[in-house]
């Protein structure tokens, strides 16, 4: 998070003053983001210790800047996660504006976090497949996520 960002959030809080809409748009974003890769870590009823320090690893590195940020935005995103019927309907709440590069980013992400126990489960790849197709991405693009995010070069950093 920027300073700015953070200055944004103290005045709303110390204030009152509301965040505005693209800030409200991009916490959103993020929670969305988020919830995908709680759902990929979860998908195989197992939240490995791996795949949850993964997990808390990236969302520090893109969507938040402390660990206690991270903690409460994975938080959120559980309960999110929780509340929804698919992951299509999170993959909606995911903004077209960052275009293909973010999109594909994420999606090295999720496969980072799937194959973050050491191997990549059937539903584990079933899933974060589909994700890419319903991020949009061509075959090529997906593949080149999944190399990505397994050697570990998963596009976390800051957003």
């Amino acid at each position: 998070m920027s300073l700015i960002s953070r200055l944004r959030t103290y005045a709303s809080e110390a204030f009152g003053i509301a965040p505005s809409a693209v800030e409200a748009e991009l916490d959103e974003e993020h929670l969305a983001a988020t919830a995908l890769l709680v759902h990929v870590a979860r998908v195989d009823g197992v939240l490995a210790p791996k795949e949850a320090e993964r997990l808390a690893r990236l969302v520090r590195g893109r969507y938040a800047d402390s660990d206690a940020a991270a903690d409460a935005l994975i938080a959120r995103a559980t309960a999110f996660d929780a509340e929804t019927r698919d992951i299509a309907m999170l993959v909606e709440r995911i903004g077209r504006e960052g275009g293909t590069g973010e999109r594909a980013r994420l999606l090295a992400m999720a496969w980072s976090i799937a194959g973050a126990d050491g191997s990549v489960d059937e539903f584990e790849e079933a899933l974060v497949w589909r994700l890419g197709k319903l991020l949009g991405l061509e075959e090529a693009a997906i593949v080149r996520a999944r190399e990505e995010g397994l050697a570990g070069r998963d596009g976390a950093g800051p957003a």
